[in-house]
């Protein structure tokens, strides 16, 4: 049987939703009960993510994402339904009932025991007297066997199937192997493995699972990295090597690398904070998973071209989650690794404490693209200088920046001055272009979930008026006959209504808490969505009968035109205002 109603709703109440969200988003902005924050499921300037501790629910006015504190944990950590009530219930110090209930998670805990045997097999690989060419490679870039085996480094044969008998042997079938993307298939319908001739590097997770595995090829060959495919337990932009470790390291910041080697050559030089991205650019889950754990992000990309634009798009995602971001340059060497083994810790250390602040990097490299010694030069890196100026939200930094700017120019620091303001009107107005786009009744009148839309806007919003009701006062449903599946034109909303009416019949729980296992995550995101919308019950009958009424005249009726929808939507605002 399911987890009890009653568990979900101690869980919820054991772990606050204001609590649990402030440890990933910084809510400052308060409106009535309700907190607001910049939204971490999407890029947003205007904080549109609202937390209402009264109702123990989140949703965002922007991207349309909601649900109970159970939904945040399962969207911002990827987990699936039980596993985040596990993270919660550790929180909390409560022990989950064993409800039986998940039938994938006893496919993802063999992953998991798979990927570790896996690591194990690796391991032994290497040391034993086959593993030599993988030694020796690991000798030549200077890793050390103690190195080798904190982060549990290994070698995988270059042979057609060392690893499939190895873990038949030990019991995992081929459907497993194939799940935990170990293994390929060959023309023939033959399984082959995927890792053959590389030096294994084991994806940990933050909690102590292996979920992947990034192998590095030994000799000349593309690709220079494998890594795992998407799997059950495994989100390539969910992960960061070598996090596991750098989470403990007391040096408060986290130095992001591009590569594997480099992450593990820092780490044995000192740098034990070192991380990197699995053959991606930083992604927004990662950028989130780094300020759970830092408030300072030193940048150590690669010095090339490629590793200059990576850096670029890594500090617009952390500059958004409000994170002291540094830009170190590694001159006179291509990466970290190659800088520490030819200058040695102590120089890549000053490099560190020398690092530009992202603000500064952004305007050298700008400054990098022209030359100042032309009256075209200045007007170009002017160009592109004072957008990057009117992008910085403190007044007090666009002064101090606009001035270096006009120093290096030599301009005034009015003309500066005038044209970041101009720039920032700009940026303003098309925000607000693109905002009232959103706003037009046809937007408004449709949910805010791009994987949901309502063929009937003028049904659907009466559907919407019964879901508030039954939420609000279950007892003027106790009476009722109907509405049926047939009243309802959206399949999502009849969903919804139908598992509020079993639970009212059973006398079960409404909370979003409670109904996190059993509506999908858009189901109920759509239902918070739903319950920030105003509705009064003190005339809850003729509500009630006014909004069947209007679903039932809806079911025969040719779809709402555009004037129909407008009419509609000024109707709901003076309601609103009323």
């Amino acid at each position: 049987m399911p987890i009890p109603d009653s568990f979900l709703q101690e869980l919820a109440e054991r772990n606050p939703i204001e609590e649990v969200v402030a440890e990933y988003v910084p809510l400052t902005k308060r409106s009535g009960q309700n907190l607001f924050g910049l939204c971490p499921f999407h890029s947003e300037k205007t904080p549109s993510f609202c937390v209402s501790p009264s109702k123990q629910i989140y949703h965002c006015f922007g991207c349309g994402k909601g649900g109970s504190v159970i939904n945040f944990i399962m969207d911002i950590e990827n987990l699936p339904f039980r596993d985040a009530v596990e993270f919660l219930a550790r929180r909390a110090g409560l022990t989950v009932p064993d409800d039986g209930g998940d039938p994938g998670r006893g496919r993802r805990e063999r992953l998991y025991a798979l990927n570790r045997d896996a690591a194990r097999f690796f391991y032994e690989q290497l040391v034993a007297p086959g593993g030599e060419p993988a030694r020796e490679y690991a000798a030549r870039r200077g890793i050390s066997p103690q190195v080798l085996r904190r982060f549990g480094l290994g070698y995988a044969p270059d042979t057609w199937d060392s690893l499939i008998k190895a873990m038949k042997e030990r019991g995992y079938t081929e459907r497993e192997l194939s799940d935990a993307g170990l293994v390929r298939h060959g023309r023939g319908g033959g399984l082959y493995d995927a890792f053959r001739g590389r030096l294994m590097f084991p994806v940990i997770d933050v909690r102590g699972q292996v979920v992947a595995f990034s192998g590095r090829i030994l000799g000349e060959g593309e690709p220079k990295y494998l890594n795992s495919p998407e799997t059950p337990v495994f989100s390539k932009s969910h992960q960061l090597f070598g996090l596991n470790l750098a989470k403990k390291s007391k040096s408060g910041y986290i130095i992001l690398v591009e590569g594997n080697i480099d992450v593990v050559s820092l780490h044995q030089a000192g740098f034990d904070s070192a991380v990197a991205s699995l053959g991606t650019s930083l992604t927004p889950e990662q950028a989130r998973l780094l300020s759970r754990y830092t408030q300072e992000i030193v940048i150590a990309y690669d010095a090339d071209e490629a590793g200059r634009k990576a850096a670029q798009r890594a500090i617009t995602l952390l500059d958004k989650l409000e994170l002291r971001v540094k830009v170190l340059t590694v001159q006179g060497a291509k990466d970290p690794d190659e800088f520490i083994k030819a200058r040695g810790a102590d120089a890549f250390r000053l490099l560190i404490e020398g690092s530009e602040n992202h603000v500064d990097y952004r305007l050298d490299t700008a400054k990098s693209k022209y030359d100042l010694g032309s009256d075209e030069g200045k007007v170009g890196f002017l160009r592109e200088a004072t957008g990057i100026v009117a992008s910085l939200p403190s007044a007090v930094e666009r002064e101090v920046y606009g001035a270096r700017v006009a120093e290096l120019c030599g301009v005034s620091d009015a003309a500066v001055k005038s044209e970041v303001a101009r720039v920032r009107r700009r940026r303003s107005a098309a925000e607000r272009r693109t905002l009232e786009r959103e706003q037009r009744p046809t937007r408004i009148s449709q949910p805010q979930l791009k994987s949901i839309a309502y063929k009937n806007p003028r049904s659907a919003a009466a559907e919407e008026g019964v879901i508030r009701l039954m939420c609000l006062d279950p007892a003027l449903f106790r009476s009722l006959e109907g509405p049926g599946e047939e009243d309802f034109s959206s399949p999502e909303l009849w969903r919804i209504f139908s598992a509020l009416r079993r639970r009212t019949e059973s006398g079960e729980s409404l909370s979003p808490a409670a109904m996190s296992g059993e509506l999908s995550p858009d189901e109920l995101s759509l239902l918070t969505g739903i319950l920030q919308k105003p509705e009064s019950v003190a005339n809850g009958t003729r509500a009630l009968a006014d909004y069947i009424g209007i679903m039932r005249a809806e079911r025969s009726a040719p779809p709402p035109s555009e004037e129909g929808v407008m009419e509609m939507w000024e109707r709901m605002k003076k309601e609103k205002r009323g």
